[in-house]
């Protein structure tokens, strides 16, 4: 039986007011909230964005859907993981410092706000699965010690898998550090040594402190990657090269295996909420504002990742009039969704 999508139609202009019924109306269209129990952890999963960025969802949008499980139980936080390149948010302090800096508090919306593995990234514990790529998956304690699991995400191009949604989320949102390293373990980028202009930005950025300076150039040592593609985000040159199509679609391959790795532990407790709001080229973790692809869409919702990340690349194509996320980054992001 195919699984249920929802849709509404919605766009900045609506104001936040509007936004946030329109989100607790699909929330409510899926039916999480009746499998909510009063001494229920509940778990909101959502990016809060880097610093600079903003594309992210905002805090105000999704008032109502808090409210709405408030009523049955007080056990409800939000949430995100650290990340695997250095940033303001791969430590919790300063995730959550930055977090309050994009308007995500207790005070303004009623809820604790906590980074799902800890001060490091180092709080996790592990999902037996024996999938053909993972084996094991190492998930955020906080997301497998809830009952229920609300994704709220924020649909975008991706540099590595081609879009970021909710199968982006799950997998590699609630992967702990060690478990993001062992997504990317397979991404190998290398510098074109004649478009590097030797500027350095790279090395600050290399959270491994893989990159060294060789000749006039800027050269990635193999043994040290970690493959979190931090230096082709960075590079202005163009110089930083990855071998696109076989690297890619290891990373969605094994993003895939996590999402039903998180998917199975919480036995189908978890909703999928995609906003198809500010859809952009990159994705969240981007430091820098950034223009829209397509003009705003709407709200999506389903219980099931894979037919509201499918619907909602559909819509997004469609209203660009062609496959606008792989104009961006020319790679088969279709992998995710097999």
């Amino acid at each position: 039986m195919k699984s249920q999508v929802f849709f509404i139609p919605a766009a900045r202009e609506d104001g936040n007011e509007v936004l946030a019924e329109k989100a607790e109306k699909i929330f409510l269209k899926i039916g999480l909230r009746s499998q909510i129990e009063k001494k229920s952890f509940v778990a909101m999963k959502i990016h809060f964005g880097e610093k600079g960025n903003t594309g992210f969802i905002k805090p105000q949008w999704i008032v109502k859907i808090i409210s709405q499980i408030k009523g049955i139980t007080s056990r409800v936080f939000l949430t995100d993981s650290n990340t695997l390149y250095v940033s303001k948010r791969s430590n919790s302090l300063e995730h959550l410092s930055l977090a309050r800096e994009h308007g995500f508090t207790q005070e303004t919306l009623g809820v604790p706000i906590i980074i799902a593995d800890g001060l490091i990234g180092r709080d996790d514990d592990e999902i037996q699965v024996n999938l053909s790529r993972i084996k094991s998956a190492k998930i955020a304690s906080a997301i497998l010690d809830s009952d229920i699991l609300v994704c709220l995400t924020h649909f975008t191009g991706h540099i590595l898998t081609g879009f970021g949604s909710a199968i982006k989320n799950l997998g590699m949102g609630c992967a702990s550090r060690a478990g993001k390293l062992e997504q990317h373990s397979d991404v190998h980028p290398w510098v074109n040594p004649k478009l590097c202009d030797n500027c350095g930005v790279c090395f600050n950025y290399c959270p491994s402190q893989a990159i060294v300076e060789k000749g006039d150039s800027a050269f990635i040592v193999e043994e040290k990657c970690i493959g979190c593609g931090e230096c082709l985000v960075v590079c202005n040159s163009g110089a930083v090269k990855f071998n696109w199509d076989s690297d890619s679609v290891r990373v969605q391959e094994k993003m895939s295996e996590y999402a039903f790795s998180v998917l199975k532990h919480l036995k189908g407790k978890i909703s999928f909420i995609n906003f198809l709001i500010k859809v952009t080229k990159d994705c969240d973790c981007m430091s820098n504002g950034q223009q829209d692809i397509v003009e705003d869409i709407g709200i999506l919702g389903s219980h099931d990742p894979v037919a509201v990340d499918q619907a909602s690349v559909d819509l997004v194509n469609k209203r660009s009039g062609k496959d606008i996320l792989r104009a961006g980054y020319d790679l088969d992001w279709s992998v995710q969704l097999s």
